[in-house]
């Protein structure tokens, strides 16, 4: 009886035995051939080579563990694994706990020695990654990365943020005559429809900020003084507050007085709108709330400063009314009460600066005077004091007013602030330039239409 045939000699009859029989288990030849082949391509023919000995490929790759190379690309074996853990482990730790307890960053090849040998020895020893890529590597920031002398692995560094170019020269200077030396006073405001409103002496004059036409808007002549002037929102009315407390309403665009309203006794130099309520701040230490629909001079008073009432600004909501005085202080008050809801002490010198945040309700900005120097953040929603800044001086960064700077307002679009000054000047700067302009520092002035008069 012949002896049967091995899978080597007789190919086919294997193939049609399995075939035949799939459920059959497989021989311990068979089995040999799989699993005791190295992985490449099988070279099956009889011991003696002959012209009609073929090649069969295998249908799959098995790869053994044992005879593959891992640590040639740094990826296999238990040992990778507790590595990768611990440096994991590590740069974890020193992100939560900080780099001051004890813990050693992982060593990255930016750290590891630059010479030939190390170089040769560390070629492949870097970072885990997948040895086949399939699309482009981007880049990855992280806030934590900033506070770190030495970056993390695969965390690339965030890119320091250009510092805005900002002129320190103005663009424009216009000569103001009779503009008072006076912290209490607030005599220019800038309307929604680009036009100036600067208060000289006894007298207002309109600058248009378009066409630079000036218009004279009106004169109380020897007997009165022109203390504050404000817009309203829609940029058609003008207020005007006078050293004798006469509040004047004035509509600009047909340069016509629409009503005289009283009520204070002493100057009035503080206005804030909100829609067509107006609210007064005078040196007699009351705040007077006016419905320019009513016949009344008035329809409420406030009380609660010691001293004169230098600023006021009401919220973008129209919700609440801040204002400071000569006592220190700023207080915040809502539209149902006659005393302040809530108080603030911590100014050292008159609050004459008051700013509401357009973006975040509640959020209320406020600014001392010369013994002060200070800006201050108040969450009035939380009743909490954010933040305080000492800016070392009222005016610090621009230079090239003579005097103090007193007076301040910004342009409808948002680029441009106006400052005036004891010196008797009106100086334009672009401290918010577009886009457009704000790379190169030459542009932002070459506008300049030199200095000329406003009256």
């Amino acid at each position: 009886m012949a002896p049967p045939s091995t899978p080597a000699e007789n190919p086919q009859s294997t193939s049609s035995s399995s075939s035949s029989k799939p459920n059959q288990p497989l021989s311990a030849s068979r089995r040999n051939l799989l699993f005791n082949t190295p992985p490449h391509r099988l070279h099956l023919s009889s011991p003696s080579s002959s012209p009609s000995s073929r090649v069969i490929y295998s249908d799959r790759f098995i790869p053994s563990r044992l005879g593959s190379n891992f640590a040639l690309f740094d990826i296999g074996g238990d040992v990778g694994k507790e590595s990768s853990s611990s440096a994991y482990t590590a740069v974890l730790r020193s992100v939560i706990f900080g780099s001051d307890h004890g813990v050693v960053p992982p060593e990255t090849p930016d750290r590891c020695s630059s010479s030939p040998s190390a170089a040769s020895s560390t070629s492949f020893s870097t970072p885990r990654r997948n040895i086949f890529r399939f699309k482009a590597e981007v880049p990855r920031y992280s806030a934590y990365s900033a506070g770190f002398d030495d970056a993390l692995p695969g965390v690339v560094p965030s890119q320091p943020k250009a510092s805005r170019k900002v002129s320190k020269s103005p663009y424009k200077v216009l000569d103001a005559p009779a503009l008072q030396d006076d912290f209490y006073l607030n005599l220019v405001d800038w309307s929604s429809h680009n036009v100036l409103a600067v208060g000289l002496g006894n007298c207002v004059y309109l600058w248009n900020a378009c066409s630079s036409k000036v218009t004279k808007l009106c004169d109380f002549g020897v007997d009165d003084s022109v203390c504050s002037v404000g817009w309203a929102q829609r940029g058609t009315h003008l207020a005007v507050g006078t050293s004798l407390g006469k509040l004047q309403i004035w509509d600009a665009s047909r340069c016509r007085r629409i009503r005289t309203m009283e009520g204070h006794r002493l100057r009035l130099g503080a206005l804030a709108w909100s829609s067509s309520v107006l609210s007064s701040g005078s040196r007699d230490k009351s705040i007077l709330q006016r419905d320019i629909r009513t016949q009344d001079d008035f329809v409420s008073k406030l009380t609660g400063h010691k001293s004169e009432v230098c600023g006021l600004k009401w919220s973008y909501d129209n919700r609440q009314l801040a204002s400071g005085g000569n006592d220190n202080r700023l207080f915040v008050w809502n539209q149902h009460s006659n005393q302040p809801v809530l108080k603030y002490c911590e100014h050292k010198a008159a609050v004459k600066a008051i700013a509401w945040s357009p973006h975040v309700h509640g959020l209320l900005a406020s600014g001392g005077g010369t013994a002060d120097r200070c800006i201050r953040f108040w969450n009035t929603t939380a009743n909490s004091n954010l933040n305080c800044i000492d800016t070392g001086s009222q005016v610090a960064t621009l230079t090239g007013h003579t005097f103090r700077v007193l007076y301040l307002a910004i342009s409808p679009d948002g680029q441009t602030i106006v400052t005036g000054a004891g010196d008797e000047t009106l100086r334009f700067w672009n401290v918010f330039p577009s886009p457009k302009y704000q790379n190169t520092e030459s542009q932002i002035g070459a506008f300049s239409l030199g200095r000329t008069h406003i009256r």
